[in-house]
């Protein structure tokens, strides 16, 4: 494995992967300081890289003539990417405390990335919001509601159902609600987690990079829509994004 000193570096001259695999090999295991420091480093970069993107997307889906909406018949307009407030630090730190360990790719995320909502509609695509748009909301996402799922996630624990799973703290719906369609439960976060970069969970579980990584390689629309319009658009909006 690595030097912790040299995992920014790496990582910055393009050697992502071998940096992502070498920090997954830590687990959850309490990391020694400078370990710590340069892993946040990291996933710090990581985050500069996936803010970029976001930027990037909108940008261009604006330009388009994209409609950015509720998942719902009134497609009430939403802004598509609210930069972090000035409490984002201190919302990563009350998730800590509520939910136990946060890994730090959600940490990074949350503190320099914000909120993203890519549902809406193309004028050149009509199965856009059909794509699984990305959206990861974790600031915005009022803390009482959070509380319950946290609730009545521990309150099922006690039934002793081997079904009950992980807790998963929400981040977005899933891709049929998403499409204004009766689903799943809401994609979100596995916690607690020590780990350097947490678990996504979606349709399976990836690591919260590996999902990005996908999301953007498809120009964050990353499910067929059935539509040929589709490989149009997103011809256009991967142009030049970073990998992560």
């Amino acid at each position: 494995m690595g030097s912790p000193k040299s995992w920014l570096g790496r990582y910055e001259q393009g050697q992502r992967e071998q940096v992502w695999q070498e920090l997954r090999q830590l687990g959850g295991a309490t990391l020694e300081p400078e370990q710590a420091h340069e892993a946040q480093l990291v996933c710090d970069e990581m985050a500069r890289r996936a803010r970029q993107n976001v930027e990037a997307i909108v940008e261009r889906l604006s330009g388009d003539g994209y409609r950015f909406h509720t998942n719902d018949d009134e497609q009430t307009p939403v802004r598509p990417h609210i930069p972090p407030t000035a409490n984002a630090a201190a919302h990563v730190d009350w998730l800590g405390q509520q939910f136990g360990a946060v890994p730090m790719t959600l940490s990074s995320w949350v503190r320099i990335v914000g909120d993203v909502w890519l549902v809406g509609t193309h004028p050149a695509w009509a199965g856009s919001a059909s794509a699984d748009p990305l959206v990861i909301e974790v600031e915005a996402t009022p803390r009482d509601y959070l509380e319950d799922e946290w609730a009545d996630w521990n309150e099922r624990q006690n039934d002793d159902d081997p079904d009950n799973g992980l807790f998963v703290l929400p981040a977005a719906p899933d891709r049929f609600h998403k499409a204004n369609v009766s689903g799943g439960d809401p994609y979100g976060f596995v916690l607690p987690d020590r780990c350097v970069d947490g678990l996504f969970s979606w349709e399976t579980t990836m690591p919260f990079v590996s999902y990005l990584n996908w999301v953007f390689s498809e120009g964050g629309f990353p499910w067929p829509s059935g539509d040929d319009d589709q490989w149009q658009v997103r011809h256009r909006l991967v142009r030049d994004l970073l990998p992560l």
